[in-house]
């Protein structure tokens, strides 16, 4: 999708049984307004499964992330998120953090100190209007331009690419 002749970034969700209610219910809201400058890509799950498996749905949208790491980002959605995450820090360029509760600027420090490109929503334990602050305010943060921040995701991303050096 485009803007202006421009390409908007791509906001991918995704999630489980145990998020799927909370994504769909953000799905609507992102979908009822202009107000995020991203095309929203919903990578399933499409309905409610008690049975399915959080890796065939977290991974794709962890998989165009990893494709597309500066200017996309990803929401997803689990019971805790904490799997959700792990699976998502699997792939190259992905940097995934978890919220579940707590203190919130988390969430903006996730983005300043370590430009996470992935939130993950512990659906069993935040509420909807929680979550669409989060998601504001996550969208809205930048990275920090500190040289110690920066240095730290070099090296995360070298690591991530080759596990053994630094």
């Amino acid at each position: 999708m485009t803007t202006g002749g421009i390409p908007r970034p791509a906001l991918h969700l995704a999630s489980d049984h145990a998020g799927f209610a909370l994504k769909e219910t953000i799905k609507a809201w992102m979908s009822a307004g202009d107000a995020l400058p991203y095309e929203i890509v919903d990578h399933g799950a499409f309905v409610y499964d008690e049975l399915d498996d959080y890796p065939d749905f977290i991974g794709k949208a962890a998989a165009a992330v990893a494709a597309s790491p500066v200017s996309d980002r990803a929401i997803i959605f689990g019971g805790s998120g904490q799997g959700e995450a792990m699976l998502a820090n699997r792939y190259p360029g992905v940097r995934a953090t978890v919220f579940y509760g707590g203190d919130e600027s988390i969430v903006s420090l996730s983005r300043e100190h370590n430009d996470a490109n992935v939130l993950s929503f512990g659906a069993r334990f935040v509420e909807a209007e929680t979550v669409k602050r989060l998601i504001v305010l996550w969208l809205q943060t930048d990275p920090s331009p500190d040289p110690k921040y920066v240095r730290r995701i070099q090296k995360v991303e070298k690591l991530s690419r080759h596990p053994t050096t630094i």
